[in-house]
């Protein structure tokens, strides 16, 4: 049959073509369902402590601090190694400033981000470097800079990423995080900002990928037909 033979023919050809993209999306989403996503995000090596405010405590005023920093947008009550502090946001601007005085205590230095750092990691490592990051690398995606990174020693190769201005840990980072995100641009197909699951090559590749499975089921179901008229 003039038919079978084409859709044989287009069938090899387009195997041969979706064949390996077809590897990759078995190998990275095995990967996916093999590794926890709470392990990919990080949440064995680190945990952000919370500490309950104090009532009765002493705090300035929130209409003086309206008066110190004028625009205010959001103030938050928030414990910071121990001590109240108010986060107060004046636009996309984030600031922390000591609750007790309202003296800005923001960006927050190295002695500070080491000691946010050992309060939040519960792994085995210890600190190798802690880095003022102001261009933002890859796996902090489009978090605003300057971060401050700390660089764990140990297999993983942890670290964490923190806000000087409001003490934040706002990624964490380790190897197999960096392995699926590694495997999640082949997964998808996005091979710039790995993050676009509705681009033109995935879309391709998926119709690609059903006219294959189309094909072979045709043939499959046109051998059996065969089979019972011969």
């Amino acid at each position: 049959m003039q038919l079978a033979f084409w859709v044989r023919r287009a069938h090899k050809w387009i195997g041969l073509v979706i064949g390996v993209q077809a590897l990759f999306w078995m190998i990275s989403g095995l990967y996916m369902v093999v590794v926890p996503l709470e392990v990919i995000h990080g949440d064995h090596l680190a945990h952000v402590p919370t500490e309950r405010l104090n009532p009765g405590g002493r705090r300035v005023p929130l209409g003086r601090l309206h008066e110190v920093y004028p625009g205010i947008t959001s103030i938050r009550l928030k414990n910071l190694l121990g001590k109240e502090v108010y986060e107060i946001k004046q636009g996309k601007q984030a600031n922390l400033v000591n609750a007790a005085d309202g003296v800005k205590i923001s960006p927050l230095d190295r002695e500070h981000i080491v000691a946010l750092a050992e309060a939040a990691y519960v792994g085995e490592g210890s600190i190798r470097g802690v880095e003022w990051v102001t261009k933002a690398p890859r796996e902090v995606g489009s978090r605003p800079v300057p971060l401050w990174a700390v660089h764990y020693d140990e297999p993983g190769k942890t670290t964490l990423y923190f806000s000087p201005h409001t003490g934040d840990l706002v990624a964490r980072r380790h190897e197999l995080w960096r392995w699926f995100d590694f495997l999640w641009m082949f997964h998808i197909m996005d091979y710039e900002e790995r993050e676009n699951v509705n681009n033109t090559l995935l879309r391709t590749a998926s119709i690609t990928g059903l006219l294959f499975a189309l094909s072979g089921a045709w043939l499959l179901f046109y051998s059996f037909t065969r089979r019972k008229t011969a």
